[in-house]
């Protein structure tokens, strides 16, 4: 009998056409989202359990894409968004509710390469 996997997504690669910086503003993130010490992080490569991020190459050009990572509170998402920025990051919209529905609260920003990074903390998940 074959098991079936659990999730849909098995990991997210992204590749970033400036590592050091990339790697700066990931790790900032993570720190920031209470995630740090489960980081790990080499010389060309940064991975958190199923994020995975190096350098893009002639081969393979920087990834441009939406990634939403989860937040445990609306102070981490304010966290995420504070650390974001100073590593780097620009902004693609300051913490606060959204209209998606009532209790979504997220922050926006872009990273070295352009991906729309967010933050959310659902209230409906409390």
């Amino acid at each position: 009998m074959t098991r079936k996997p659990t999730r849909l997504i098995d990991h997210i690669h992204l590749r970033a056409a400036d590592f050091d910086r990339a790697s700066s503003f990931y790790l900032a993130i993570f720190e920031a989202l209470g995630r740090a010490a489960d980081a790990h992080a080499g010389r060309d490569w940064v991975e958190l359990d199923e994020f995975y991020l190096d350098q893009a190459d002639a081969n393979t050009p920087p990834s441009h894409i939406h990634l939403a990572f989860r937040a445990r509170s609306r102070a981490e998402v304010q966290a995420f968004y504070a650390a974001g920025l100073k590593a780097g990051g620009t902004d693609n919209g300051a913490p606060g509710l959204r209209d998606y529905h009532p209790g979504y609260y997220a922050a926006f920003l872009l990273d070295p390469d352009g991906n729309n990074i967010e933050a959310k903390f659902d209230e409906r998940d409390t």
